[in-house]
């Protein structure tokens, strides 16, 4: 590989061109920055990345460089949620496990990719780390990939590598992956989570997200048995269960024995307990999000969060209101996926109330707000007050449902609101 300075790799960028970092834990911030510092000299580069966990604004998030730099995430991250929020850039609504065919037809154009890989091997090829997810398509399609080169980053197994070849320009450093951890969960993740775990069974493939209340249900797990992992993101928590055994792959028909994930998100003792570990592979998003494939798996389980779901089973998840806040991600893939499987279960997993004490289940979505998972797809709906599930019911039945688990100070304007909308269909089932 060719070694520079970032100040000198990110020259290869011109004006014009579309920039995608990679995200994740891996957001290559040392290139960002040097690109920063060009934008005196750039006009209308498009920068776009999918889901980050660097919480500190981007490096280009400046209304000064408004005419230099613009947003276009296809994931909407706490990096660059204000900047879009002010009207500095946008947002491309699109299925995660549709974005790498994007790439690749060239309707979303790639011309430079921010990586950063592991160092090479014996044979040249370096790891992708812990986020193959949109990086593996953005560079095999971009004019040039520059990559940040650290002995920290974890080398994996899968789809995630590069051929040193490939790379235009490398910067050596010693980077290591954005750490994170979690708490307990709290007293009300710790009902949601065991409402879901109550219906997940013995022998189930998960794809489960961060945060407490995925935690919370991999608590509640804890003592099935033969679960099997294909996600997008890998956490503390599966590893957790990896190691008690409680996940071995023993049953799954795609990739059996083996650990799936496109993204790894934790510790630094995870990122170590993953490196080299052939138990494990990761890949192209494309891949993992596979509708098609997830469907192969038997009994394959999706848990996935919501902003707001209204009584007829809409669930918001991308936007408050009319304000971005991320994007579909892939919980529509996994949604759809689980739901072909062969006893296949879906799940959305939200407390009744924000922190601030607004419901989270509502009469109607509020005016603006994005349904990502529409009503027809909606299975297993659980907060900390309960679990019910919807696919079999009406549009009352639904109502009446989700109100048993809606917070009880919430509940009467919820059934004051199902009267006016539903009329005696649902006053019949009171």
């Amino acid at each position: 590989m060719r070694y520079v300075t970032a100040d000198e790799a990110v020259k290869l960028v011109r004006s014009g061109d579309t920039v995608c970092c990679q995200g994740g834990a891996s957001v290559p911030v040392i290139l960002q920055e040097a690109l920063a510092r060009r934008h005196a000299e750039l006009r209308d580069v498009t920068i776009t990345s999918g889901f980050n966990v660097h919480k500190d604004p981007a490096p280009f998030c400046k209304p000064e460089y408004k005419d230099s730099f613009l947003v276009n995430s296809i994931f909407l991250s706490a990096d660059q949620r204000a900047h879009v929020a002010d009207g500095y850039g946008s947002m491309t609504p699109a299925f995660l496990g549709e974005v790498p065919r994007m790439f690749r037809s060239g309707e979303f154009p790639v011309d430079v990719a921010f990586i950063t890989c592991s160092l090479p091997d014996e044979n040249g090829y370096c790891s992708f780390g812990i986020s193959a997810d949109i990086a593996v398509s953005a560079a095999e399609v971009a004019r040039d990939v520059i990559a940040l080169v650290s002995p920290n980053i974890p080398y994996l197994y899968g789809d995630c590598l590069i051929h040193e070849s490939k790379i235009s320009a490398a910067v050596q450093c010693d980077v290591a992956p954005f750490a994170m951890t979690f708490g307990e969960p709290t007293p009300i993740e710790a009902a949601i989570g065991a409402n879901v775990a109550s219906q997940i069974p013995d022998g189930a493939c998960l794809q489960i997200g961060v945060g407490g209340i995925p935690n919370a249900v991999l608590n509640g797990i804890k003592d099935h048995q033969h679960l099997g992992l294909h996600t997008e993101a890998m956490t503390d928590g599966v590893i957790r269960l990896i190691k008690e055994g409680v996940i071995d792959n023993s049953l799954k028909k795609v990739h059996p024995g083996v650990s799936v994930a496109a993204l790894a998100i934790g510790s630094k003792d995870m990122y170590g307990y993953i490196d080299h570990n052939r138990s494990m592979e990761f890949y192209d998003v494309a891949y993992t999000n596979n509708p098609f494939l997830i469907a192969q798996n038997p009994r394959a389980c999706a848990i996935n969060s919501a902003i707001e779901v209204d009584l007829t089973g809409q669930v918001c998840a991308d936007s408050i209101g009319e304000t971005i806040f991320s994007s579909v991600g892939g919980q529509h893939d996994f949604m759809y996926g689980c739901s072909l499987a062969e006893g296949g279960r879906t799940f959305i997993a939200l407390p009744s109330r924000t922190a601030k004490g607004r419901a989270k289940i509502v009469a109607n979505l509020a005016p603006g707000a994005g349904v990502v998972t529409t009503r027809f797809q909606t299975q297993f709906v659980a907060t900390e007050y309960g679990i019910v599930y919807l696919r079999n019911l009406s549009l009352a039945q639904r109502a009446k449902a989700l109100i048993s688990i809606a917070h009880p100070d919430d509940r009467e304007a919820l059934e004051q609101a199902a009267c006016r909308r539903f009329g005696y269909s649902f006053l019949r089932l009171k």
